[in-house]
């Protein structure tokens, strides 16, 4: 028996041993691939690194390339060392002139391919004389490939390209060739992955048959014939998650900003403590769960009506001349939708109709139930070589669902193989960002039209809510994307006429002076809800009282009143998040500088937690303060990664957290934000006394991780209900996060918490929050946690209090109903004194 055939025996029986264990662990939702290669191209294989959760091998030397092979090669070495390209595979590859052929011993079936290339010099040699051609058998997976021009065009500094393969026999030969027998020609690979997968993951044959849209009744069937490239794999709404992190076959799954176009498109972040239900129909490794508890949807405004003038809509640049299976992953992300007919839409492919009446609930057969729908589209060639798919969905009126409303959790759109076994595209002749970003069509019928006639038909139809809505589409769709000016009160505000990611108020509404008095009663003091450096803000009410409304003032002698206006303009106008106060109109009559925001009928978090007793109010539970921790956690995570550049919102602090009629926090003030890609920011120092950032204030130089601090001195106060800075003179606590950081080190943390709170918080739940707040206000910002981090912790205290079963009490001779407010649903327990809580960094 040969060293591969061993190697081979081996994997087969650890993989049966192992499946057995594999199958019964219902948290283990990972598929165990057969198997898992990934080759460091240009090293020894001698040398193993463990990168992204697994074990690079060097290909010199190995099995997989011959002695014979071997010797018509060169190892080299990145030349040029870019931060942002990792280390494994990139900084090495192996260089070739002529045929080179990888030979893989593997068992039938199924199996990624990736290959991997990052352009820079190798050998001193020109990366733009590089041009790669590779087959695999009878498929043809690369042509003439130029690693410099593709990696422009996409704008990334290095390129890996997917392939899906059906292994017939038990070898699979990958062989690269340079394109042309020019001297200078050559090609080079940094790195190969062979990873093998279920057998009817996306090769489905007879057992599935796959609508080919706009030809109904025409089905389509992938067989085992066919050869599959991955041209894009998407978590809609979500951040990207690495290969590590997938369901055991190390496939990556990029965020949706780059390709979302719709003004009213907004990201809607599942219950992160509900369970994802995978059914047989979808197995759990389908996708990660990742995937099904975020999502892009609609804006959910008051009146859905405007839903119906608008698609949410995707565009993906793609070869022409192929067909492409496109799989569009759905998981309910409402927590009040839990029926059928509450939310149905279209399926729009390339203007194409895919499915009318797609009802996730009826479909999935419950909430929380992950569905995915697989069609074929078929794309004519075309002169350029290169063209757009788009995926719009639009809500299904003649389904008379109860929302109108749409939205998609993840998109996977795979290339097939032509019928001469070609994957092969063209290259590109210029970067993505040169090419002319394509219009958005605007569904208001069954089948979308292009905008224009849109615009003519609409036009003649509808009425003044018609008009001014094919006024925005004019100025902020068709218009070039330049910066626009608006004067108020000599302030020049620069708004972008178009914005990747704006927020849920787009369309926002111009109010009339006249409307303004008449709403707040000629600025009644009595009306008055909030003051700031830029002004007061006022409770107004529109509609006969039926709608309340925020209505910010500005001071016009206020400087930096002026200046935090135009800041947060800016910022609110292209932010759109479930926990962030969202901008609903303005007014700039009579030189005046006002913006309506929605009300937040339960105030600020700071008068729930300090102002209680004036207000006759029962305690925040410590389940509704670890909900608003959580959702000012969501806020955050969002600014500092959900947007193209990270938003530092710069004053965290109780008073700018908002709640909604459902106690949802929203985070305000947007005054001090400021945006950058950059780790550190040079500024000068702005914020709130007490939960200022230290290494900010000596250093002027600022970071997310300044949020992180001020958002653990929240999480003292909400847990405490006591102040950031004490107002008494002679408090020996004055500021909370020195005394909290006192506690801590002196394993008194119990004195920490409210008197309201006595009796109601698990012993768990209590220590998981203390230990994340005290990591927040680490000294040095890289040793505090990120947002997304805290968030996980939240969430995990959540659970735990609402699993626990024993309550820590200061005092065991207190009665229970001297603590009947607030949580009453678990029973009292162990003494505070009894418990031992490690925390630590």
């Amino acid at each position: 028996m040969n060293t591969s055939s061993f190697s081979l025996f081996i994997s087969l029986f650890l993989h049966l041993l192992l499946l057995p264990l594999h199958i019964a662990s219902a948290d283990n939702a990972s598929y165990l691939p057969l198997e898992n290669i990934a080759l460091n191209c240009g090293t020894s294989s001698s040398e193993q690194v463990s990168y992204n959760g697994r074990n690079w091998t060097g290909d010199a030397g190995s099995e997989y390339v011959s002695s014979n092979a071997e010797a018509k090669s060169l190892m080299a070495k990145a030349s040029l060392i870019n931060e942002s390209v990792p280390d494994v595979p990139y900084m090495t590859a192996r260089v070739f002139y002529s045929h080179f052929t990888y030979r893989f011993n593997v068992t039938p079936g199924p199996k990624f391919v990736r290959l991997h290339f990052y352009p820079t010099s190798f050998l001193g040699l020109d990366v733009s004389r590089a041009f790669v051609s590779v087959t695999a058998g009878n498929f043809t997976l690369l042509r003439n490939l130029s690693v410099s021009l593709t990696t422009d065009y996409i704008n990334k500094p290095y390129l890996m390209k997917e392939f899906i393969i059906h292994v017939s026999g038990r070898t699979l030969e990958l062989t690269f060739t340079p394109s042309s027998s020019a001297s200078d020609v050559y090609a080079f690979v940094s790195g190969i992955e062979v990873v093998s997968m279920p057998s009817n993951l996306y090769i489905r044959g007879d057992n599935a048959h796959i609508p080919l849209v706009g030809h109904y009744p025409v089905l389509y069937y992938i067989h085992n014939d066919s050869a599959l490239e991955t041209v894009y794999r998407i978590n809609a709404g979500g951040d990207e998650i690495p290969a590590k992190y997938d369901t055991g076959m190390f496939r990556t799954w990029t965020r949706d900003n780059d390709y979302s176009f719709l003004p009213i498109a907004s990201e809607e972040p599942n219950d992160m403590a509900s369970p994802i239900l995978y059914p047989e129909t979808t197995p759990a490794y389908v996708a990660p769960e990742l995937v099904y508890r975020t999502a892009r949807a609609m804006t959910p405004f008051s009146d859905e009506r405007l839903n119906l003038n608008y698609n949410l809509s995707w565009f993906f640049p793609i070869d022409s001349g192929f067909n492409y299976l496109i799989r569009l992953h759905f998981c309910d992300i409402y927590r009040d939708i839990t029926l059928v007919k509450q939310i149905a839409f279209i399926i729009y492919l390339n203007n194409q109709t895919a499915e009318h009446r797609f009802d996730v609930i009826a479909v999935s057969g419950g909430p929380r139930i992950p569905v995915y729908r697989d069609f074929v589209v078929k794309v004519p060639e075309t002169s350029e070589g290169k063209q757009d798919i788009w995926i719009d969905l639009y809500p299904d009126v003649q389904s008379k669902a109860q929302h109108y409303n749409a939205f998609l959790n993840g998109v996977e759109i795979f290339k097939l193989s032509n019928w001469d076994g070609n994957l092969a595209g063209v290259n590109p002749t210029s970067s993505k960002s040169e090419s002319v970003v394509p219009v958005p069509h605007v569904a208001v019928s069954k089948k979308p039209k292009r905008l224009v006639f849109i615009i003519i038909g609409c036009g003649l139809s509808v009425g003044a809510l018609g008009v001014s809505i094919l006024l925005f589409l004019i100025v902020y769709v068709l218009k070039p994307v330049e910066p626009r000016k608006i004067s108020w009160r000599k302030l020049l505000i620069f708004i972008p006429n178009q914005v990747r990611k704006p927020q849920k108020s787009s369309f926002r509404r111009h109010f009339s002076m006249d409307e303004i008095r008449e709403a707040t009663n000629n600025f009644d003091e009595a009306l008055v809800i909030g003051i700031g450096g830029f002004g007061k803000v006022y409770k107004a009410s529109f509609d006969q009282g039926s709608t309340f409304v925020a209505i910010k003032r500005s001071n016009p002698m206020s400087e930096q009143g002026a200046l935090e206006f135009e800041t947060e303009i800016h910022v609110l106008s292209q932010l759109r998040h479930h926990n962030l106060v969202s901008l609903l109109g303005h007014c700039q009559d009579e030189g005046e500088m006002i913006l309506a925001y929605e009300y937040m009928s339960n105030g600020t978090l700071f008068d729930h937690l300090h102002l209680r007793s004036s207000r006759e109010e029962l305690p925040l539970s410590w389940v509704q303060r670890l909900e608003i921790c959580i959702g000012v956690a969501r806020g955050l995570h969002y600014l500092h990664t959900g947007t193209e550049h990270k938003i530092i919102h710069r004053d965290i602090k109780t008073t700018n957290i908002l709640l909604d009629h459902n106690w949802v926090a929203k985070i305000s003030d947007f005054g001090l934000s400021k945006a950058s890609n950059r780790a550190l920011v040079s500024t000068n120092v702005k914020g709130s006394v007490g939960y200022l950032d230290p290494e900010y204030f000596r250093h002027h130089k600022l970071s997310e991780q300044s949020d992180v601090y001020s958002f653990g001195v929240v999480l003292l106060e909400v847990i405490s209900a006591r102040p950031a800075v004490s107002p008494v003179e002679d408090d020996e606590h004055s500021n909370l996060a020195d005394w909290a950081l006192y506690c801590c080190e002196n394993g008194i943390e119990t004195q920490l918490v409210d008197p309201d709170l006595e009796g109601k918080i698990a012993a768990e739940s209590f220590e998981t929050y203390i230990g994340v707040a005290r990591k927040c206000l680490a000294e040095k910002g890289v040793e505090r946690p990120t947002m997304s981090d805290v968030l996980q912790s939240l969430v995990l205290a959540l659970q735990l209090q609402r699993k626990g079963n024993m309550v820590p009490t200061r005092d065991r001779n207190r009665t229970e109903n001297s603590h009947s407010q607030g949580n009453s649903d678990l029973t009292p327990g162990i003494e505070f004194s009894e418990i031992m809580i490690p925390i630590g960094r």
